[in-house]
């Protein structure tokens, strides 16, 4: 079984609603454990680009019900009628405070690039390395300068991802 997945936009329709003090996640159009929808052990990242952070799928009660591990990885804002996105990235990136968005200062987030995407971010501050599993990290220097740093968390190909480039993914850039 691998570590991670090679999915990083995996059903994401409908809304869904967080009580923090459960963990579960309450589902408006959505059809969580179906096949080649959310299922236990894939990340959700709630708000339009994963702006309100990322919790890992412990539980999948029903097509409209789901349980979460934690809400550390989450930033605090009240999940109501809210998009989110199901992904495959590596679990391990949910838990690391380095990469995780309640990092202040800095704008990390994890992205599954396809071949595709490595090309278009090319000539870009977003230049990659290689297709797979990268973390981006922006944040303003002391001269106002947008600064990127890129790192491949996991090299591979097959990566299935939206169709947006990385650069319009990043909420951090209009």
């Amino acid at each position: 079984m691998a570590l991670w997945g090679n999915n990083d936009n995996k059903g994401s329709g409908g809304t869904v609603t967080l009580d923090y003090s459960t963990f579960v996640v309450t589902g408006s159009g959505t059809t969580f454990g179906q096949t080649g929808a959310a299922a236990a052990g894939d990340v959700i990242r709630f708000g339009p680009k994963g702006e309100i952070g990322n919790a890992v799928i412990v539980g999948i009660a029903s097509t409209t019900q789901l349980s979460i591990a934690s809400t550390a990885g989450l930033s605090g804002v009240a999940v109501a009628s809210t998009d989110f996105q199901i992904s495959e990235l590596p679990k391990y990136t949910v838990g690391d405070s380095r990469l995780s968005e309640t990092n202040s200062g800095y704008a990390p987030h994890i992205y599954g690039v396809a071949d595709a995407g490595m090309t278009a971010a090319q000539g870009t501050s977003y230049q990659l390395t290689h297709e797979g599993w990268v973390g981006v990290t922006t944040y303003v220097d002391t001269h106002g300068n947008l600064r990127v740093k890129t790192e491949t968390l996991v090299a591979m190909s097959g990566i299935t991802t939206g169709n947006l480039p990385i650069y319009d993914q990043d909420p951090t850039v209009d």
